[in-house]
């Protein structure tokens, strides 16, 4: 295999190592192109992980592999490349030429990794986590105890109010006593007394401003 021959211990070692790193959905080719004048069976040298294109020692190469054989592609190495295998499984590839001196391709290691179950997987999680698809309208936050409750519902009434309590009115201060009504506060034990400190006010202005926002929601 002219140059390549001094190599294959090398590039046998990197194919392994490659395949090694990255698993066994990760299959990694050798392939000796000294004989390409006789492009068919023989050219796959040395392989790992053949199951992932069904590929074996003694097999062909690919339709690429002609192409700079040929000279129509004078480049040649490919990176991160999409392929397909015949049962439909996707594979991330590259495609890497070993030349001579004279810049004749003599050799070729390919990398293709499976990535189907990943693509699968991602499929799965952006179905699961697309907020276009989840109620975001809800808002629930889990706490430790009852105070820490109140407190949140205190800091949401002062943001649906819309200022902080030293600028408020007192129709600013009904609002936000409304809606802590709504939302269920004043079943908390002694919530009472924290909402008053809160707001600055006395019980009995508490429950004055309490009966007026039940009256217009005919509670």
């Amino acid at each position: 295999m002219e140059h390549i021959n001094e190599e294959i211990d090398f590039l046998t070692s990197t194919v392994k190592g490659i395949a090694k790193q990255f698993g066994s959905d990760c299959e990694v080719v050798l392939l000796d192109l000294t004989q390409h004048e006789k492009y068919g069976s023989g050219l796959i040298v040395r392989i790992e992980n053949g199951h992932v294109t069904g590929r074996k020692v003694g097999d062909t190469g690919t339709n690429l592999g002609l192409e700079v054989l040929r000279g129509t592609d004078q480049e040649g190495d490919k990176h991160n490349y999409l392929t397909k295998t015949k049962d439909g499984r996707m594979l991330r590839s590259t495609t890497m030429y070993i030349r001579n001196s004279e810049g004749k391709p003599i050799g070729c290691i390919c990398i293709n990794f499976d990535i189907t179950s990943l693509m699968m997987a991602e499929t799965s999680i952006k179905e699961f986590t697309d907020l276009n698809k989840i109620n975001t309208d809800v808002k629930e936050v889990f706490v430790n105890n009852v105070n820490d409750v109140l407190a949140l519902l205190i800091q949401e009434a002062q943001n649906h109010v819309g200022k902080p309590v030293a600028h408020m009115s007192k129709e600013d201060k009904m609002k936000g006593i409304k809606y802590l009504d709504e939302k269920g506060a004043f079943l908390i034990q002694k919530s009472g007394d924290k909402i008053c400190e809160y707001y600055g006010i006395s019980k009995y202005t508490l429950y004055n401003y309490l009966d007026t926002v039940r009256s217009t929601q005919g509670i």
